[in-house]
């Protein structure tokens, strides 16, 4: 499965490298894409892969804190 956002579905575009002399070859423009865990609106909790934007405009929910799993004595 190609890397893309989970929620706007941006992924990596073609393009060309152009050299001094003009000379074009492709290449791929990536998303900056985080792994960043979301809070549902049920109140569950899990890991996305969202780029930046949609971080920056805030369409993914943090959770306020994280369970402690067990305590050490």
């Amino acid at each position: 499965m190609a890397r893309q956002c989970d929620i706007c579905g941006k992924q990596a575009q073609v393009g060309h490298r152009v050299s001094h002399s003009n000379i074009k070859t492709k290449r791929l423009f990536r998303p900056n894409l985080q792994k960043v865990r979301h809070q549902n609106n049920d109140g569950g909790v899990m890991t996305l892969t969202v780029c930046t934007r949609c971080l920056r405009s805030g369409a993914v929910v943090k959770p306020v804190e994280r369970k402690a799993g067990r305590q050490a004595a």
